[in-house]
Parts: C-alpha cells; structure tokens; sequence
C-alpha cells in the first residue's frame, strides 16, 4: 500500500493522486502542509529536507517532486496506461511534462499566489500582468499542438496530459485573463470527463480569495 504526505488542495498532490487513480493503485493519504502542518517536523522532514508535499512511500522507496513520482508510478505499474510503450510517444509526454512545468507552471504559481494566496493591499499587479501574458503564451503553443493530437503524447492519454490537466484546473479559476484556445478545451473537455479526474482534483472546490483557500483546505483534507 502507497502512502502519500499531502493535503488535497495542493495541485502537486492532486497530480499523484489522480495517477494513482488512473492506474488503480491503492493508497492511503496523510494531511500534512498548510493549514495542517506537520511539513516542518523531523520526521517528514527526514523524507523531504525541503518541507513540501507530496511525498510518498512504496515499500523501501520514499520519494518527493510530484513531476518525478508521477513518472515513477507509470513506470511501476501497469507500463502502457500512463507511460506510453511506443517511443515516440513517451519522447512527447516526456517533453510535454517538462515543457508544463518550465513554461506554464510559473505563470499560473505567480497569478495563484497574487491573487489567491495574498491580501489585496499585497497583490502585485505588474507581475499578474506578466504572468497572464505568459501564460497567455504558452497556452498558444499547446493549442497549436492539440489542433493536430488528441493528447500530449499523441494519440494515446500519458502522465504529460495529468500535469498539464491538473494545473489547468488551477488556471481556469483563477481571476485572470485568459486567451482564445478551442483546441486546449476540447483536450480539457475530455479530460473532465475522466472518473479519476473528477475525484481527485474536480472534487476539491477552487478559490479564488485568500479566506476562501483556508476555509476550502480545512474542509477537504
């Protein structure tokens, strides 16, 4: 049985548990970080030196990085469900992961902690500019590669399509300009419609004030 460290409303965490889901895996979950803390003791701690969630244990491997754990546990279990048998398809939901995580992922963290994570008299206007256009940005560049593949990885569903699924979640709710993009939401439409999708990340409301976050991450731990 996998145990995984980490609240629900933390989009790295929903990333593994979403997998988790996908490959039918069984796990058990602890809330630790936010309002829940525990990330700061010894013990956690001596699992991650750097305090932040997820972590998971699989018998003798523990291990944190959401990014890594997801592509450790489509390596594990059942090959070909979320990591792709064909090469040339894992070369693109490796590329697409890594591409999430460098040019969308920043922009979506910089807006959430501006305008979720902050009070107003604390928000930085200039960089939710900046953060908008980016994502702006590279949302173009997925749209134009969604018009020609029904996934990230091409033609079959992968870990690529779980992390760029989960953070767009974040993204849509978010109080920010969004760009045109027919072929990232009908990607994201079939996405949706993913049991495990709805269960793990679909399940947790999303905020969109500070007060709302810590009232959302007391309720669904």
């Amino acid at each position: 049985m996998i145990t995984v460290w980490g609240r629900r409303n933390s989009v790295n965490v929903q990333k593994v548990l979403w997998a988790l889901e996908e490959l039918d895996v069984p796990y058990t979950r602890e809330n630790v970080g936010g309002h829940f803390g525990g990330n700061r003791d010894a013990d956690f701690l001596a699992m991650n030196p750097m305090g932040l969630v997820p972590v998971i244990r699989d018998g003798d491997v523990t291990m944190f990085e959401s990014n890594a754990i997801v592509r450790y546990l489509a390596a594990r279990f059942r090959s070909g469900v979320l990591r792709p048998d064909e090469h040339r398809s894992l070369a693109m939901a490796e590329q697409w992961m890594d591409w999430q995580q460098l040019a969308f992922a920043p922009a979506v963290t910089a807006i959430f902690m501006n305008t979720v994570r902050s009070l107003p008299e604390n928000r930085n206007a200039q960089a939710v500019a900046a953060a908008e256009a980016q994502a702006t940005q590279a949302l173009k560049v997925a749209d134009g590669w969604l018009a020609r593949h029904d996934w990230f990885a091409g033609s079959t569903f992968s870990f690529g399509d779980i992390v760029m699924g989960a953070l767009l979640w974040r993204y849509m709710g978010l109080d920010c300009g969004k760009p045109d993009m027919p072929h990232v939401m009908d990607w994201f439409d079939a996405v949706q419609r993913r049991e495990p999708f709805r269960n793990t990340i679909m399940s947790v409301p999303r905020a969109r004030t500070l007060e709302e976050w810590g009232r959302i991450e007391r309720e669904t731990g």
